[in-house]
């Protein structure tokens, strides 16, 4: 499958998918809340697919992306069933869905801000790029975080669902925390792969 072929098929799934999670979903401006960092990045991706194509990685890392995020604001993170099932065989206090979402947030952000780099120029590849990619990923975590914060200061109670803190004191730090470790283990499992594909784009 072409690397075109691949785009056209994530593209498809995920607005079909966009559709589905729309269909009475637990909250809906919740749902909208979540998705709505898919209807930013959708238009922009198809904007520059022909100047600035990405390596077949990238795309399939996006639509797992943006799967997470249709999930959790279909059900809400906190009512996820994924989350539930993990909370019964770990034998957890808490759904733990949102914590794959944040561990995603620095994930799949590291590696798009790790090409975006290599492929303009801007770094070449070793510590200083990991450790600013790193940084640009706690960047993206605390930005969201202050989104999550401001949402609350203007729809109050209405935000609930969207923070999802389960009652947790410590959910903001945990966030943060798992966005890092997410851009550390993007980077260690994915560089080499990543620096292959990146070889074989047609700019």
């Amino acid at each position: 499958m072409t690397t075109k072929e691949h785009f056209y098929y994530y593209s498809t799934a995920l607005l079909a998918l966009l559709g589905v999670t729309a269909i009475q979903p637990f909250d809906l401006l919740t749902w909208f809340l979540e998705i709505f960092p898919i209807l930013i990045a959708l238009p922009v991706l198809w904007a520059t697919y022909d100047n600035f194509r990405l390596t077949n990685l990238l795309y399939l890392l996006i639509f797992i992306h943006a799967v997470i995020l249709m999930t959790g604001g279909h059900y809400t993170y906190a009512r996820v069933p994924l989350g539930f099932w993990m909370q019964d065989w770990f034998d957890l206090s808490r759904n733990p869905y949102d914590r794959i979402g944040h561990l995603a947030q620095g994930f799949i952000p590291a590696l798009i801000a790790r090409e975006i780099l290599l492929r303009n120029k801007v770094l070449k590849p070793g510590a200083w790029l990991f450790i600013i990619v790193v940084a640009i990923c706690m960047s993206i975590s605390v930005v969201y975080e202050f989104i999550e914060w401001w949402t609350a200061v203007i729809l109050g109670q209405g935000a609930e669902e969207f923070l999802g803190t389960q009652g947790d004191q410590w959910d903001t730090q945990w966030d943060m925390f798992l966005a890092t470790v997410g851009a550390i283990l993007g980077q260690l499992i994915f560089s080499k792969l990543q620096d292959k594909q990146i070889s074989k784009v047609k700019f």
